[in-house]
């Protein structure tokens, strides 16, 4: 596996626009913390964004996580052109000229993309404890480590979406499409979403569960749901001990099992997916 790593990342490293690329990914992630030092000013009231809560443990570990996979997008466009390049510069045929079996090929993209999917996790793991020691109020130790199943999310999360992009620049070969492709099923997804919920089945409260339901097991949908957005947590947070048996009930939040399972079978089955388009394809 080392050997295999070691290849792929060789590969990455020598092409100016993934460097340049990783770089971004990881300076732009650093930039969270430059949320803490942003203030508002009206007149003599004056509010900076870091006293509001966002880093309070265990809060942070949702907002970073969730702020973080905005930016996968950088990764993702790595991942394609590398996988188009094998195609373009013809490495790919060298590879398994030397001897590199197909099902190792598909094991040195899949390291890849667990590696940069590790390396996130790590980089917003430690980035959350500084500014949580940093601007948190509560830094006891059952609570800072509480919610850690936002970082398992993000983790997930990310090698889900990474498999999916994988398997857009071998079934694709040209990084530019894979990427449009990749916008068109994100686009397809939602319409198919509004079709199912207001055209075939009306759009009535008995059957926007049933839409909500399938749409969920949809790849980009399920990843979405992996981490749901943190911002009205903050206002349900403040609310919750005056809101008891209101008429609407509270936003659920959580990891669920269910949700990772999904997200899960979809990585696999882009996994497997793509070494069987490499297995029968002629190259």
């Amino acid at each position: 596996m080392k050997r295999l790593l070691s290849i792929e990342f060789q590969k990455i490293w020598k092409n100016k626009a993934s460097r340049v690329l990783l770089l971004a990914y990881f300076v732009l992630l650093s930039f969270i913390a430059l949320i803490a030092s942003i203030k508002f000013s009206i007149g003599t009231f004056e509010i900076r964004i870091a006293d509001q809560g966002i880093f309070n443990f265990p809060y942070i570990w949702h907002f970073n996580s969730y702020i973080a996979s905005l930016f996968k997008i950088f990764l993702a466009i790595v991942i394609v052109s590398m996988m188009a390049n094998e195609y373009t510069y013809g490495t790919l045929k060298q590879n398994l000229i030397d001897g590199l079996s197909k099902k190792e090929f598909i094991l040195s993209k899949f390291l890849v993309v667990g590696t940069f999917a590790v390396a996130s996790t790590l980089f917003v793991f430690v980035m959350s404890l500084i500014l949580g020691y940093s601007f948190s109020s509560y830094n006891e130790m059952g609570i800072v480590f509480s919610d850690l199943e936002y970082l398992l999310a993000f983790f997930v999360k990310l090698t889900a979406f990474f498999s999916f992009c994988l398997f857009l620049g071998i079934l694709v070969k040209r990084s530019a499409f894979a990427l449009g492709f990749l916008f068109i099923w994100f686009i397809g997804e939602n319409i198919f979403y509004w079709l199912v919920k207001f055209v075939i089945l009306g759009g009535n409260d008995k059957t926007k569960n049933f839409g909500d339901t399938i749409i969920q097991f949809f790849p980009m949908e399920a990843m979405s749901n992996l981490i749901k957005e943190p911002f009205t947590r903050l206002s349900a947070i403040k609310t919750i001990e005056t809101t008891i048996g209101g008429a609407k009930a509270a936003k659920d939040y959580s990891v669920h099992f269910s949700e990772v399972s999904i997200v899960l079978v979809w990585t696999f089955i882009f996994i497997l997916t793509s070494y069987y388009i490499l297995k029968k394809r002629d190259l």
